[in-house]
């Protein structure tokens, strides 16, 4: 089941404001047209013509104000139809405002499960604290899909304001994980603040999808063998890298800033990034030269999977490139770009 708030779409607030404006017309002309004819057609003041239009509407049944001849029969009978329609109508009126809260969220739950029936290669997150809200944010800005998994309502709210797809319920059951459509998901992040949930998530994650990428929050020191164990591709510990940063900014704080530009997803001037050589396209066989000819900067080739990978730093430019390893490279928006276009 997902997690959003009724959202009522604008056509229908529309044709239900002119609903209620229509029954409010209607109860505001009864009403005067009922104490104008009664003032009109018997001569009563505007007291008593109003008084016995009120009770014959709201059909209290107290006696007349004065005694009626045939035609008054008549005038107060059309009035008493009229208050009955006035009844049922506020009764419908109100019974549509009740069921349409109770199936609007329904309904919204059902369409984004369809959309995230149609993602494929979109990232799972696995809960949205200030950790995973940080995670998801990143990934967006580099232009993925995420579907974020809560048990926590007020989470999920959250992670819906911030325009995520949106899944309640818990990360460690199979059905859920599929529910994300993690058997077609590019990768999965868990960034639940408890190891042991962590651990289960990746258990299942990885039976589920064995060829996906998977990061694990690790939030304790012990805890990065275990999740490594379960099947994580890399573990992260929120101080550790915390603390490696704080030390980096004290002894290199101009190599942290340029990285940091470098990764920011928001500044088109430069930025770095991995870019994989496969066999037989564009890049498998050129060299390093061919590569920065397009105002790209070879920094380093890497070779190996990525959690034990070796890099060559600075390769020279008759260095050719063999299917299987990857480039790390610098340029701007456009120059790379192209060249994930060309590998």
């Amino acid at each position: 089941m997902t997690a959003v708030s009724p959202i009522r779409t604008p056509a229908r607030s529309r044709f239900r404001r002119r609903h209620v404006a229509v029954w409010l017309a209607f109860v505001v002309a009864s009403i005067v047209v009922g104490t104008l004819g009664y003032m009109a057609l018997f001569g009563w003041p505007l007291a008593d013509a109003w008084y016995m239009t009120m009770i014959t509407l709201t059909t209290v049944g107290f006696r007349e104000v004065e005694p009626l001849d045939q035609l008054g029969q008549v005038w107060t009978s059309l009035l008493a139809v009229a208050g009955v329609a006035i009844i049922f109508g506020t009764v419908g009126i109100a019974a549509e405002f009740i069921v349409e809260e109770v199936t609007s969220g329904r309904r919204e739950a059902r369409r984004m499960q369809e959309q995230i029936d149609g993602l494929s290669g979109h990232f799972v997150l696995c809960g949205y604290g200030r950790v995973g809200a940080t995670v998801a944010r990143e990934l967006v800005q580099a232009g993925q899909s995420v579907v974020v998994v809560d048990l926590i309502q007020e989470s999920l709210e959250r992670a819906r304001a911030d325009g995520h797809f949106v899944v309640l319920g818990d990360a460690t059951a199979d059905s859920v994980l599929r529910q994300a459509g993690v058997e077609r998901a590019r990768g999965l992040v868990t960034a639940i603040d408890t190891d042991a949930l962590n651990v289960y998530v990746i258990l299942s994650a990885r039976q589920l999808h064995p060829a996906m990428t998977i990061i694990g929050r690790a939030n304790t020191l012990e805890a990065e063998d275990k999740l490594r164990r379960a099947g994580a591709d890399r573990t992260v510990s929120p101080y550790v890298m915390a603390g490696h940063r704080l030390a980096e900014l004290a002894v290199r704080p101009a190599i942290v800033d340029y990285l940091d530009a470098a990764l920011d997803h928001r500044d088109p001037a430069f930025g770095l990034e991995a870019v994989a050589i496969v066999e037989g396209r564009p890049l498998d066989g050129r060299t390093v030269a061919d590569v920065e000819a397009d105002d790209i900067v070879v920094l380093a080739i890497a070779r190996g999977d990525a959690a034990h990978a070796r890099y060559e730093s600075n390769p020279a430019d008759d260095r050719r490139l063999v299917a299987g390893e990857s480039i790390v490279v610098s340029g701007d928006d456009a120059a790379l770009a192209r060249l994930r276009a060309r590998a």
